[in-house]
This record gives structure tokens, sequence and C-alpha cells, in this order.
């Protein structure tokens, strides 16, 4: 006679085995994490963070690549034991290996990237050598989501830690962004692996202590908070007065931006892992239970839903009236606004968790392997890829 399995240990043994697949961050590599970092587009050149702790600069025109060095790796305890590669004196010489989870921001004259060794390396744009960087001479905790700039200032949270022998749960820090220089902080209660959204004089961030945060961007005082049932990592869209913002509750939340009351709240099966988008006042949201939800936006009420086979948890680009959509498995579906019908652009058979990249018209997309792979999004063909592995 078999036994019944029980369905509390059931229900635990799927959370744990996401954690480890999708929470730990891929950190399978010799136990080293190993980044996922998007691509940023600016002047005709594309930005991103490679697996080899490096910033790689694109002319998506002559197709010229460079390099900065590689981060400096020092010893810290990190995710599910896995070597962050800390430490370090800028975009100088040093072990590769250093993870890079965040998209760059360009502002001007400097590329800004974070590391997961705890710290923030501003680069100039023009040959990616190190203008500063925060902290000099220690570090704070993993930085695992991007950042934003706005107002003249740099925003970025970070998972827990130390800093300076104290410990942090989780932080929220504002830099000048011209300098380097520390402006403010706020801390959470747990750990931070989300992207900030900025609008107007709000930044809006979510942490693993379930909440949402909306933070004056002036010194980072709280405006208010709002409590979900599940950790947040997804970075929140603010539309029209509303964040939207998914959370590991299952549900994907409306939020009005200045009191942060709810407007509406919708519930799928899985997780919200990533960032949602909005076309023509449509909520398009994936979801780890393999579809994405069709919404609208300003009650929530679902339109459609499109079974894309496989988990979501890169964040889509939109591309004319299209929208591209990538599984954790790595197949690349095409979302027609007009119709909600779905064709097949690409396998290319690797996991993708990073978010996609989309410039005239192309779709770029960081793999494991360190490629940066191109789908023209108009007529599905597959370009020749991008190695981001520096060539000696």
């Amino acid at each position: 006679m078999k036994k019944k399995w029980n369905a509390g240990w059931a229900v635990l043994l799927l959370v744990l085995i996401l954690t480890i697949t999708l929470v730990g961050f891929s950190c399978i590599r010799g136990l080293t994490s190993i980044g996922w970092s998007g691509g940023v587009v600016h002047d005709g050149t594309l930005y991103v963070g490679s697996q080899e702790g490096r910033l790689v600069s694109i002319n998506l025109s002559s197709e010229a690549r460079f390099w900065s060095d590689a981060l400096k790796p020092v010893s810290q305890p990190g995710l599910f034991g896995c070597s962050p590669a800390t430490g370090g004196g800028g975009c100088g010489a040093g072990s590769a290996g250093v993870a890079v989870y965040g998209t760059p921001v360009v502002v001007g004259e400097l590329v800004y990237m974070a590391g997961y060794n705890g710290k923030i390396y501003a680069c100039n744009i023009d040959n990616l050598s190190v203008r500063w960087v925060y902290p000099r001479d220690s570090y704070v905790p993993p930085v695992v989501g991007g950042m934003v700039a706005a107002d003249g200032k740099l925003f970025f949270g970070c998972s827990n830690g130390k800093i300076d022998n104290e410990k942090v749960d989780g932080i929220v820090f504002a830099l000048d962004a011209e300098t380097g220089d520390y402006l403010y902080s706020f801390e959470t209660e747990d750990k931070i692996w989300g992207t900030p959204a900025v609008d107007g004089d709000t930044l809006y961030i979510g942490s693993f202590d379930k909440k949402v945060y909306a933070l004056s961007t002036k010194d980072l005082t709280k405006k208010w908070e709002y409590a979900t049932e599940g950790s947040i990592i997804a970075t929140p869209l603010v539309y029209n007065g509303t964040v939207y913002v998914g959370s590991m509750d299952r549900n994907l939340y409306a939020l009005d931006a200045s009191t942060g009351s709810l407007k509406w709240k919708f519930t799928g099966n899985n997780w919200f892992w990533a960032e949602p988008v909005v076309y023509n006042d449509m909520i398009y949201a994936g979801c780890l239970d393999n579809f994405v939800y069709v919404l609208r936006a300003a009650t929530g009420e679902k339109v459609a839903e499109i079974d894309m086979m496989g988990q979501i948890s890169s964040s889509p680009v939109i591309v004319g009236g299209s929208i591209i959509f990538t599984t954790r498995e790595g197949i690349v579906y095409s979302l027609d606004t007009g119709t909600n019908g779905t064709k097949q652009l690409a396998d290319l058979e690797e996991d993708i968790d990073g978010p996609l990249t989309a410039h005239e018209n192309v779709v770029y997309i960081h793999t494991q392997s360190n490629l940066l792979q191109r789908i023209d999004a108009v007529n599905g063909s597959l370009l020749n890829p991008y190695s981001l592995s520096k060539v000696d």
C-alpha cells in the first residue's frame, strides 16, 4: 500500500525547489554567482554587465565592443553559500567572476554598474575607465537589483549584511550621481533584491519584508508603505497615478501612487516575479504559472490569459504593437496586442532570467553562456549573437 504524500510537505518541497532554482539566482557554477544583467542603449551604444564581472559596451552600428577591467573580488558570505566576490577597487584589474545582476544606468558622461560585491561603479562613457567607486574602502551588502537615476541622484537597494560591522536587513541608498558621495539611506525589515522605480519626486521599491515602500527622492523619508502577504522582487510599474507590482503571494497589486491605498489586486497561480508592462491601458503581466495575464489597467478586469508553456521571470519589452516575452527555458514569443495571439520567435535552448532589451525592432537577450542573443522582432529572424567574453 502506497503512503499518502502529506500536502504540507508537498508545499514545503515545492517552495524549496522554487527557491533553489529561482531565488538562488542560478548560483551553480562552482558556487559562484554568475549574474544576469540586462542591457541599456544610449546614443546607439548598448551597455551590459557580463558574467566575467565586466562592463561591456557595444556600438550597434559598427558592432565594435569594449570591455572594462574585471571587478575585483574579496571574500564575503553570499546567498546560499555562493561567493559574491566582494571588495575591489573600481573597474580596475582583478579576477573575473563578480556577478552583475542589475542593468547599467547611463547619465551624461557616466555609466553606472552595481556589483554583487557590494560596490557601485561609475565609469566614463568613452573608455569605461572608473570615475568613482562607492564605497571606496569598504562595501555595502550585495546589490542584486538594478539602479535608477533621478534629480542628480543614484538610487539602489541592497540585500542583508553588515555595514561597518552593523547588521542591516535591507537598505536603500541615495548617492550623488556626479561624485558618488553618500547622501541618504532608508532601512527596510528584510533584504531588497528588486530595482526601484521613480515617478516625479517619489521612489517605489519592494522588499522581502513583504512591503512596497514609497520614499521621497529628496531625502528617502517614507511617504507610505503597503503590506502584502509575500516577498516582493518585481520592479514596480508606475502608470497614470497607479503603482503596479507583483508579489510572491501570487497577487499583482494596483496601489494609489499618492496614498498607497489598494485599488485592486489580481491573483494568479504562482509568483509574479517580472515587471509588468502597459500598452493601450492594458497591463501585461507575466507569471511563474506559465501565463501572461492581460488586465484592464483601471479595474484589474482580466481580458485574456495566454499560456506561454513556461515560467515567465524576465521582464518583457514592447516593440511596435507587440510585446516580447521569454520563458525561463529560452522560448521567445511575440504577443500581438491587437489580437492577443502569440507566435514563437526563437528557442534559445538556454535559461533566461534577466530583463529583455529592445532597440530599433531588435531584441537583446543575455543568456547564461555569456552571449547577447539578438532577434529581429518584426520578421522573427535570429541574428548573430554578441559574445560578452573579453577578447584578448
